[in-house]
């Protein structure tokens, strides 16, 4: 077996997450900042976009280990947990790394695939936070540990002593020194140990600064959400729940239907570029086909009313303005698909002619059958729906699927990307 430096090894792990259908999500992410491996990091580290490992500390773990190492960093990147938590920091930065890497540990256990990652026995997680986010565990961990005190001298997240970015105190030269700290997490007394490390430390950004970031970071995860679908993944719940800012489902819907299909010449996760392909790396490659058919399938069950289908025609008739596909297919469903509309991409009335079909129960695998029944080849399907519909979903299309769901808070899309609507 041929020896690999660490530099090599890391880039071997990068590529097999970046491949892999439950890791496939952050692809661009692991692709923003530096990735280094440094001496003098006792373990990992993370200022909200590079990722950095400690030499020594990377040596003594498996494959898997690293694989699961790797991809915390990343999440807490992807997730946006750095920028957007630094007053939690502030106040107890040992708490607030507590909440963050539950998010995250959680999330990997939570693979299905279990050769993928290893965690290690210390890792924090706790699945009675499973869909929480930062923010809401963190107050929780301060309801349940009232014994910590704000340190005297400053805001600096432990007891009077220097911390680094992690919450753990530091020595004179301002290496972290293990944290024997025990905090109680529903129930259960825990010693938080030496982890990785996280940065809240840098400069403060302007607020139009931290928005370009912010936009930055959804589009590589969008990106990389798009490439999950193709390979049949479904993207955890938790990663939309911890987003803590709210999702305009009209721009995901834009966003998603662009990205999927876009024009001439434009780049795009539908291919890979072949001559990176060949080294092993993941990374778009530019289109140039026509676009072709994108299918709306629109829930007319009970719940679902004419005022809510009509403002996301309207979506829909800005999307075809943008797009122009060559065909546009409306599908009108409850238990059953009860007919369908076609339009030209490039119509400019399909919201005003639209005529809705259906009223009853709800059954969306009937949407997939009439695809594959049909032998429909679209490009994209957004699927609008209420969400209450049967227990196991056969989503059997591997066509790339938009979920946009506005009632039911514990329907979880069986293939594709969800976005929840709080407001139409």
């Amino acid at each position: 077996m041929a020896y690999l430096t660490p530099e090599e090894r890391l880039k071997k792990q990068h590529i097999i997450l970046m491949r892999h259908p439950e890791t496939a999500q952050f692809g661009s992410v692991m692709m923003m900042g530096e990735s280094s491996i440094e001496d003098g990091i006792p373990t990992a580290y993370t200022d909200g976009l590079n990722k950095k490992y400690g030499n020594l500390f990377m040596a003594g773990l498996t494959d898997e280990e690293v694989r699961a190492l790797v991809t915390h960093e990343n999440l807490h990147v992807g997730l946006l947990h750095i920028p957007r938590h630094k007053d939690l920091m502030r106040e107890d930065g040992l708490l607030a790394n507590v909440a963050m890497d539950i998010v995250v540990n959680n999330i990997i256990d939570n693979f299905k695939d279990k050769t993928l990652c290893k965690l290690p026995a210390s890792a924090i997680l706790d699945h009675a936070f499973d869909g929480w986010n930062v923010r809401d565990i963190y107050n929780e961990l301060k309801k349940q540990n009232p014994q910590r005190k704000k340190p005297e001298g400053g805001d600096n997240g432990g007891q009077g002593q220097p911390q680094d970015g992690h919450g753990l105190p530091q020595d004179g030269n301002g290496q972290p020194q293990d944290s024997d700290d025990e905090i109680n997490i529903n129930g259960k007394k825990v010693k938080v140990q030496d982890g990785d490390h996280h940065d809240g430390s840098g400069e403060e950004v302007s607020e139009e600064e931290a928005k370009k970031f912010d936009e930055r970071v959804k589009r590589a995860l969008r990106e990389g959400g798009i490439l999950a679908g193709r390979l049949g993944a479904n993207v955890p719940r938790e990663i939309t729940a911890s987003l803590d800012k709210p999702i305009d489902w009209k721009e995901e819907m834009r966003d998603f239907v662009t990205s999927v299909v876009r024009g001439r010449d434009e780049l795009t996760w539908r291919k890979f570029n072949r001559n990176l392909l060949a080294n092993d790396i993941l990374a778009p490659s530019a289109e140039s086909e026509t676009v072709t058919e994108v299918i709306f399938a629109f829930d007319t069950s009970g719940s679902i009313t004419q005022e809510m289908i009509g403002k996301a025609a309207f979506q829909l008739q800005l999307i075809c303005d943008m797009v122009t596909p060559t065909t546009v297919r409306v599908l009108w469903w409850d238990t059953e698909v009860h007919g369908e509309q076609v339009f030209d991409g490039d119509s400019p009335n399909i919201k005003d002619i639209l005529k809705p079909m259906g009223g009853g129960g709800t059954r969306v695998s009937c949407v997939s059958e009439y695809i594959i029944k049909k032998n429909y080849k679209p490009d994209c399907i957004v699927v609008f729906t209420d969400g209450y519909v049967e227990d196991k979903v056969a989503w059997v299309t591997g066509v790339d699927t938009l979920w946009l769901v506005t009632e039911n808070r514990s329907f979880v899309a069986p293939k594709g990307k969800m976005v929840r609507i709080d407001k139409l």
